[in-house]
């Protein structure tokens, strides 16, 4: 890390000093005593089932440099002599204002991406483009919220070029928050949908939520957004620059003479004012690949990057978990997408599982969470999407089985049969694996299985892979 003197700390936290220890420098920052080092700073959080004050004794037996707390639930007599107590009124936003402190001693490009769909898939894509030519950070699994983030920044240093953060939101206010500390140079929206609608109400509020990324932007700051998405296509000019990427839409940058294969796509890249065509090859499924590989492509040529770099950089693609990983077995093809759901990712995921080879397709679909009062409507609109793309086979689990079922009945009436295997419905998923496992899966089927994180469908494609071997 780059060094903060003591006085920077205490005053970007707003602290106030309880107990002076023999401070001599820092670590890292930590919220987990049972990974704080020596010499780290540890922030004690509260949550809903901890609160992190109560470990202040643990956190200085560890080494800590500095703890800061909202609570005094320690004794003094408990702190050793390294160890400096800092008292705020709020830990979760002292943590926040660190950061932002932090980031100013940091010279690197900050390149932040947010969307209802596609966010961690943009962030990889990203990162390996301009790894063509930088030394690139990005954001670790899930970190991309307004405490995964700033642990984030606390990870940078000035041997980095670039650091490319993930910001998710549930909403308002939530994305702000992160870009204060962030301070991002550049901003990629990937789309707006109807994820987190439950809360924010309408779409025309997700879009005022996802643009809080440009609230402390400058005339120098660039955004690039997919002008293929109908709310992202109303953003108007601002003070700073706003670049269009798509397929569709008239754009900056534009893919043309597309081709999609079963876990591969080919675009050719046609930047405006410029008629040289520039081809692309990608081993990941889907038209919302070339989609977030266009943003990539865009953000890679604001930083001076020719194609032939970006190419290079996207040879280096190292996806996330969980994210559309393609399992072939000796019996089966498994496209596994359990880290998150919404209606946008589970048309892209039915996107490919159409695309993909093999004799039948099947979905295996749950829950989307955060939804509201368009809950019901949006699993019925998936149900019909699905029956809409010629899918052999849809297995859904969990609270909407009706509605999936309606969707998909409305559209294949003639052929609906839950007795012929069109559509089956189960309350939980050994069910649902005992039937396709012991029952209906074949040589050379396809099978999607995709809902919520908190539906743990990972469950499902590890039983199913111990049934492929």
């Amino acid at each position: 890390m780059e060094h903060m003197s003591f006085d920077e700390i205490v005053s970007a936290v707003h602290g106030e000093v309880l107990l002076k220890g023999k401070y001599s420098g820092f670590n890292t920052v930590s919220t987990d005593t049972r990974k704080i080092e020596k010499e780290d700073i540890f922030v004690a959080l509260k949550g809903e089932n901890f609160n992190g004050n109560e470990y202040i004794k643990t956190a200085s037996e560890k080494g800590s440099a500095i703890c800061i707390v909202d609570e005094i639930l320690y004794k003094n007599e408990e702190i050793k002599k390294n160890t400096t107590i800092v008292k705020v009124r709020d830990t979760k936003q002292a943590l926040l204002d660190l950061a932002e402190a932090y980031r100013t001693k940091l010279n690197l490009k900050f390149v932040a991406i947010t969307g209802s769909a596609g966010k961690t898939s943009t962030k990889d894509l990203v990162a390996a483009a301009l790894s063509g030519k930088y030394k690139v950070f990005k954001t670790a699994g899930n970190f991309n919220n307004q405490i995964g983030l700033p642990l984030m920044v606390f990870k940078l240093d000035n041997s980095y070029d670039i650091a490319v953060l993930e910001m998710g939101m549930n909403n308002f206010n939530e994305i702000h928050t992160m870009a204060k500390a962030a301070r991002p140079d550049i901003a990629l929206i990937t789309n707006v949908g109807t994820a987190h609608i439950g809360n924010l109400g309408s779409r025309e509020n997700i879009l005022k939520a996802k643009m809080e990324i440009t609230n402390f932007f400058n005339e120098k700051s660039i955004l690039i957004i997919n002008g293929d998405n109908d709310m992202l296509a109303t953003v108007k000019d601002k003070q700073y620059s706003i670049i269009k990427s798509g397929i569709e839409c008239e754009a900056d940058f534009k893919a043309i003479n597309t081709k999609l294969g079963e876990n591969c796509v080919d675009f050719e890249v046609l930047e405006k004012n410029n008629s040289t065509k520039e081809r692309f090859h990608l081993d990941m499924p889907g038209k919302h690949t070339i989609l977030n590989a266009m943003l990539a492509v865009a953000c890679g040529r604001i930083m001076n990057m020719n194609y032939e770099e970006i190419r290079q950089g996207l040879k280096k693609l190292q996806s996330t978990s969980m994210r559309m990983d393609i399992i072939e077995g000796n019996k089966f093809t498994i496209i596994n997408d359990c880290y998150n759901a919404n209606p946008d990712s589970m048309r892209a995921a039915i996107d490919v599982l159409k695309n993909y080879g093999g004799k039948r397709k099947i979905a295996v679909l749950g829950t989307m969470g955060e939804l509201g009062e368009v809950a019901f409507a949006s699993h019925k609109q998936i149900g019909e999407y699905a029956a809409q793309n010629n899918i052999d086979l849809l297995v859904t689990i969990g609270d909407y089985n009706k509605a999936y079922e309606e969707g998909f009945k409305a559209v294949d009436n003639e052929h609906f049969t839950v007795d012929r295997y069109k559509y089956k419905a189960f309350e939980n998923y050994d069910g649902a694996v005992d039937f396709l496992a012991k029952e209906y899966l074949q040589k050379e089927d396809t099978i999607l299985v995709k809902a919520s994180r908190a539906a743990k469908f990972e469950n499902i494609v590890e039983k199913l892979k111990k049934s492929n071997s």
